[in-house]
């Protein structure tokens, strides 16, 4: 079953649709005309081409409502045959996609087909769309939209400081002196980041790894402090969050951590 089929039949019905209504469009102007000089045989002819163009009208919405009603939207989306040409088209318009069906990520988006209810989940958002390349062009536009919004990195990365050194605290056992320079789970300072669930619909997870990789690909290199950072990885995959760099390519953050430039750097952690 494929969805590109049912459209090429049905831009054919619109195809002779428009012609029809271009030809009615233009009987009424000249049924207008006559009316206005009291030419009643011309528009008696007029009348009677009006009646055909309705009837053929009438003949190409019930040809259009065929279609598009034995088209089986419900089996379409819970086969897996949407999801095939959803990931074909993604390859083909350059779409990063991640996932198995039902559930995927287009980052930063997650995406859940709701075969069931016809429908798609982008983010929490519901989509109505049947056709699979009409629906990666709105992802891949949406994207592009992103990429060029406005983005203060700096102020990111003061904020990224500041719940840092709150997450360092709260990890550090009391009574026990701790480092200030740990690496420290990205997903944990997001905790600190947005502390409630309902500022975590404002700003959702989705929303801090596309930060991070707009920061990870800027050229800034310090906070207000003048601290450095560093990314790093982690052996806990759970832990991990994936972003794609400013060439596209897939990459997994797992920490991070504020130094002093006078301090000896490190590697970064692996396994924490």
């Amino acid at each position: 079953m494929d969805y590109e089929e049912l459209y090429q039949k049905m831009q054919a019905l619109e195809k002779e649709f428009s012609d029809k209504l271009a030809l009615a469009q233009k009987t009424f102007k000249s049924m207008a005309k006559n009316s206005e000089k009291g030419d009643l045989k011309a528009l008696a002819k007029d009348l009677s081409a009006m009646g055909v163009f309705i009837g053929e009208c009438e003949s190409l919405v019930a040809g259009y409502s065929a279609a598009a009603e034995g088209f089986d939207a419900g089996e379409y989306m819970e086969s897996g045959d949407f999801a095939g040409q959803m990931t074909a088209f993604c390859e083909k318009l350059a779409v990063d996609v991640k996932g198995e069906y039902p559930v995927y990520e287009m980052f930063p988006f997650k995406v859940k087909i709701d075969g069931e209810n016809h429908e798609l989940v982008v983010d929490r958002r519901r989509v109505q769309c049947c056709r699979p390349l009409y629906f990666v062009k709105s992802i891949k536009q949406s994207q592009e939209k992103l990429n060029k919004a406005s983005f203060n990195v700096t102020a990111f990365l003061n904020e990224l400081a500041r719940a840092y050194d709150v997450a360092v605290k709260y990890k550090d056992k009391p009574g026990k002196a701790g480092s200030a320079e740990q690496d420290i789970h990205l997903k944990d300072i997001y905790e600190f980041l947005a502390p409630m669930q309902r500022f975590r619909k404002e700003y959702d997870m989705q929303s801090f790894a596309f930060d991070l990789a707009r920061l990870y690909g800027s050229d800034a290199e310090t906070a207000k402090d003048g601290r450095s950072y560093q990314f790093g990885t982690s052996r806990n995959a759970g832990k991990l969050i994936r972003i794609l760099d400013k060439d596209g390519r897939e990459q997994y953050l797992g920490t991070i951590r504020f130094y002093k430039r006078d301090r000896l750097e490190s590697p970064g952690a692996v396994g924490v």
